[in-house]
């Protein structure tokens, strides 16, 4: 549905963009990832038209996302990372107003409000100011706006910050049935879990330039299967962790082993040595309290990808 191809853009000597292209399907969710300066929200400003690329294109359904008003535009949604919300005026009132920015009015208006204070779960505060509300009910709301249009793509950009686990769980609600509508979602998060919950596709970028773009599944084979057990030693145990750490070191099949506390990290050179580590702690008396085998994961291959060291 949305093709985005070869987008650069350069400001003064630094090029913020470089050549990025990537698809995104219908009723497809994308995770856009990167570093601090990856260039991620100048290309999100592209896509939107509300930035102008140096070169290359953006098409919705074929037709040409640019600057100024166009019909392809009023296809997306955006939810900016920064709340767009007046804290004076009710959230009804607040929709209104952005409802009346897309050409609605009256009876469709009305109706439209109702129905994404629905998805949001705030109907019950329609006439309560956003100055009320708690930081989870401000960026739902920032949702329901961008939804009043009924765009065809809506895009995400950091919409969980400074929310509590109860509100995040009802963003991703929201998303989950929006999706399930067939509606296509950009999504930029740094946080890893919330992407691989999400996504069914995912585009890293840095220094401008697309390092990946694949299914979680392939990203996932990028990187060789952890061989990984971590196990909780019982608190009488705790003080010998680093001592059990070190002869566990030892066994056949293990390829590191470190304490933290009372619990153990432990590197296997093949899943199959994890019953037999299991085994041995019980052989030599140690209870515990919990344990569990590791994989790899999307921040393991975000970090391989685009390195450990500190962004601004």
């Amino acid at each position: 549905m949305l093709s985005v191809s070869n987008l650069c853009k350069t400001y003064g000597d630094r090029r913020a963009v470089d050549g990025v292209s990537f698809n995104v399907q219908r009723g497809q969710t994308v995770g856009l990832l990167g570093p601090n300066g990856a260039g991620k929200s100048t290309t999100v400003g592209m896509i939107c038209g509300l930035v102008r690329s140096d070169s290359g294109s953006v098409t919705l359904d074929g037709e040409p996302v640019g600057q100024g008003n166009n019909a392809a535009k009023r296809k997306i949604g955006l939810v900016p990372q920064d709340l767009a919300l007046y804290d004076d005026l009710s959230a009804l009132e607040n929709l209104k107003l952005f409802g009346a920015l897309y050409g609605l009015k009256g009876e469709p208006l009305k109706k439209r409000c109702a129905e994404v204070l629905e998805l949001v779960r705030l109907s019950d505060r329609a006439n309560d100011k956003p100055a009320t509300f708690s930081g989870g009910m401000k960026r739902r709301l920032n949702i329901a706006a961008a939804l009043l249009h009924d765009p065809q793509l809506l895009i995400l950009d950091e919409p969980t910050v400074g929310v509590d686990p109860q509100s995040r769980n009802a963003i991703f609600d929201t998303l989950e049935a929006l999706k399930a509508q067939g509606r296509s979602l950009i999504y930029t998060s740094h946080y890893m879990e919330e992407v691989e919950r999400l996504a069914d596709h995912i585009v890293i970028i840095d220094h401008g330039k697309v390092l990946a773009d694949e299914s979680p599944t392939a990203l996932y084979q990028r990187l060789p299967a952890q061989a990984a057990l971590r196990a909780e030693l019982t608190e009488a145990d705790a003080a010998s962790a680093p001592a059990v750490a070190d002869a566990i070191a030892r066994l056949p099949g293990v390829t590191s082993a470190k304490a933290h506390g009372s619990v153990l990290d432990i590197g296997l050179s093949g899943t199959e040595h994890a019953t037999s580590v299991v085994c041995w702690l019980q052989e030599q008396g140690h209870k515990l309290a919990h344990f569990a085998t590791a994989r790899t994961n999307l921040e393991d291959i975000f970090l391989t990808l685009t390195g450990r060291s500190l962004r601004d």
